[in-house]
Parts: C-alpha cells; sequence; structure tokens
C-alpha cells in the first residue's frame, strides 16, 4: 500500500527553489547506505547524507520508545517528492517510516541547478 501525500494548498506549501531536503530514519547504518544509493541509482535524489546514529525516543503504540537510528538527508525536488515518498515507503523496514520534507527556500544557485539536473522529473 502507498503512503499518501499530504499537503495544505499551494501558498502555504510552495518552494521557491524547487529543491526540497527529505528526511528518512533509518534502523541501522546498512539499511541507510541501501537506501541512500537505491534513491541516487533511480535519480530520485542528487545526494542523500547519511548521518552517524542519533537516539530517538516517541510513543509506539502506547509505549514510550527509544532507539538508535540513522539519519538519511535527501536532497531532490518538490517534483520527485512523490516518488521519493513512495520509493521509500516501499524500500523502508519500518511499518510506519519517518518520511518528511522540508523546503530549501535559498541556496548556493550552482548547487540548486544542480540537485534540479541530477533529479530525473
Amino acid at each position: 500500500m502507498k503512503t499518501p501525500i499530504h499537503s495544505q494548498d499551494d501558498s502555504q506549501t510552495s518552494c521557491l527553489t524547487g529543491v526540497v531536503v527529505a528526511i528518512c530514519n533509518c534502523p541501522d547504518a546498512d539499511t541507510a547506505s541501501r537506501l541512500a544509493r537505491g534513491l541516487v541509482e533511480a535519480r530520485l535524489a542528487a545526494c542523500v547524507n547519511q548521518l552517524p546514529p542519533v537516539q530517538s525516543t516517541y510513543r509506539w503504540q502506547g509505549q514510550i520508545e527509544s532507539a538508535d537510528e540513522h539519519p538519511l538527508l535527501i536532497k531532490t525536488t518538490l517534483a520527485s517528492y512523490p516518488k521519493v515518498q513512495n520509493w521509500l515507503a516501499d524500500q523502508h523496514p519500518y511499518d510506519l517510516p519517518e518520511i518528511i520534507a522540508v523546503p530549501v527556500t535559498a541556496g548556493l544557485p550552482a548547487y540548486l541547478d544542480w540537485v534540479t539536473k541530477e533529479v530525473a522529473t
């Protein structure tokens, strides 16, 4: 089952640069590496940063849990984000993976152009 994309109206979700950073936490380094490489190979992302483990604390099924997780910072375009979200939801081992996107409102123009050119739409 595909995870639906939730959005507000365009005036609240506009992204001036057309680039977003998607964030996704992974249970281990191997999963993070597999997902990062898969996103870039599929041209869904121009670049994926694999960050060192972080300690996450969250409520899950009525219990407070803590776990080490490996964050991914995924540079992609707003137009390609739905494909990124669906691909991650299909490939991720979690029942409910964190997959969110933050708009990039400014950045080095040459870098933003590079992201746009590297991501297939």
